[in-house]
């Protein structure tokens, strides 16, 4: 663990101080995890870490396998002998099991997919991180109905709420709470079958099975899953045939009672073309918003982040990040692991020198930090009079084009959004399009006075209310 927390420290978690060496027999060496979420994880994510450390502190050419307390307890009962875990071992590649025994013990109960004979099939579900639970989420006046919904659909899936449709800004919870119902659920019954997926899998996973006429197997994946998680649900905005699919699993699901839960960045209504009776059935559950955390709430979140990651940050430090970073947690999660990677390469503690050291003061770092695609879309909207709608929609328009491309050129420009998600915040626009847009605005804003000094107007007012 010293290796790991020397060489690979933002890796490092608290909750590792509960995994549990088992055995290290003809060079694999097993390690025990507390629950199926963490091995997947573990096994998905640090595996190449993990093994090198178990490398450096045997000196051998070794494996490293993950697995879950259940499957050890099974272990035990097959096996009388075990042999000691201090001396290096011969390396034999028959010991180490399999991608796929590794994928079926790591998945199950925690997602479905379409069955090993249909592998080529099969989309990887999203990968569930142990760290969003509920005991690690911090709630605010800004997310406690979202909250109390989450923590009611876990404890009664299919019954309490259905579906729960939780929406809002990037990086304010939403994933944090998705992820967190299904690891509440998975402990509480862990032959539940979960499938969570983004809705650009599931649009994706549609289309090749339309493609190649097996569209009963993708039916049968859908339709017969307890619970059926998907995140980023606006993405079918102007996905016809995706949207046409998606009700009527839907239907299936709700009608027998299955838990659906979405999240989006908008509310249903402000889907751009999004079919109405998808809107009319988002909203017979539950549909909860979350908004910006409070400074109050951006100090717990910080504080809880640090503990999770088992650093100390001074009081201080603490008082300064939140007040300099109001945006989303996220972006304070991005600034803790900064201030965590600077303080490992300079071998000194975290403070308030490191901490202006590192984020810095100036103007313009500052607001890069601060600015949000919500307040760039505010201004763009009040500046030119048009609603988000329909800067999402298909119109082409002059008055319509002209501020979605300056919302995207600016985006571009404040924020550290990729293409892609500039794109598809923008009614599902592709990364070339988005391209187009900010090279458009750049070139007229150095060819055309009065449109730079509209463009500029528009940045002074996002600047000021930052």
């Amino acid at each position: 663990m010293d290796h790991l927390r020397h060489r690979h420290a933002s890796l490092c978690r608290q909750w590792f101080e509960e995994l549990q060496l088992i055995e290290l027999e003809s060079g694999l060496l097993q390690i025990q995890t507390s629950n199926r979420v963490q091995q997947n994880y573990l096994q998905r994510k640090c595996l190449d870490q993990f093994t090198e450390a178990a490398q450096t502190a045997t000196g051998a050419l070794v494996a490293v396998r993950f697995v879950s307390g259940d499957e050890a307890r099974r272990s035990d009962s097959q096996q009388t002998r075990r042999p000691p875990l201090d001396g290096p071992e011969s390396f034999s590649q028959q010991t180490i099991a399999t991608k796929t025994e590794l994928s079926t013990t790591a998945t199950t109960g925690a997602a479905v997919a379409l069955s090993s004979d249909r592998a080529d099939l099969e989309f990887e579900p999203m990968l569930i991180s142990p760290d969003y639970s509920f005991e690690n989420f911090i709630t605010g006046p800004n997310n406690q109905l979202a909250c109390a919904a989450a923590i009611a659909v876990a404890n009664q899936p299919g019954t309490s709420y259905n579906p729960l449709f939780i929406h809002g800004g990037v990086g304010l919870g939403k994933t944090h709470l998705l992820q967190a119902i299904c690891q509440s659920i998975i402990q509480q019954d862990g032959d539940k079958r979960i499938y969570y997926i983004s809705c650009d899998a599931f649009m994706n996973q549609f289309i090749e099975c339309v493609k190649r006429g097996r569209m009963a197997e993708f039916r049968d994946c859908y339709r017969h899953v307890n619970v059926l998680v998907i995140d980023d649900i606006h993405f079918l905005a102007n996905r016809e045939r995706s949207q046409e699919e998606f009700f009527h699993t839907f239907n299936a699901l709700y009608q027998s009672n299955r838990q659906i839960i979405l999240s989006s960045d908008s509310p249903p209504s402000e889907i751009p073309q999004l079919e109405e009776r998808l809107i009319s059935r988002f909203g017979w559950g539950l549909v909860a918003n979350v908004t910006q955390p409070s400074y109050e709430t951006r100090v717990a979140i910080i504080q809880a982040k640090a503990s999770l990651r088992g650093i100390t940050i001074p009081e201080d430090v603490v008082r300064y990040l939140a007040s300099k970073i109001d945006s989303n947690a996220r972006e304070l999660e991005g600034a803790i692991v900064t201030l965590q990677g600077h303080a490992a390469l300079q071998s000194q503690s975290i403070d308030m020198t490191l901490a202006r050291t590192v984020l810095g003061d100036s103007s313009n770092q500052q607001h890069r930090h601060q600015i949000t695609l919500q307040n760039i879309i505010d201004a763009v909207t009040a500046y030119y009079n048009v609603k988000l709608s329909d800067l999402q929609s298909k119109r082409r328009h002059k008055s319509i084009t002209q501020p979605r491309q300056v919302c995207m050129w600016l985006a571009r420009k404040h924020t550290r959004y990729s293409l892609e998600e500039i794109g598809g915040y923008f009614g599902g626009r592709d990364h070339t399009t988005v391209m187009h847009s900010i090279r458009t605005v750049g070139d007229r804003v150095g060819t055309n006075t009065h449109f730079c000094g509209e463009v500029d107007e528009i940045e002074n007012m996002i600047l000021s209310r930052g």
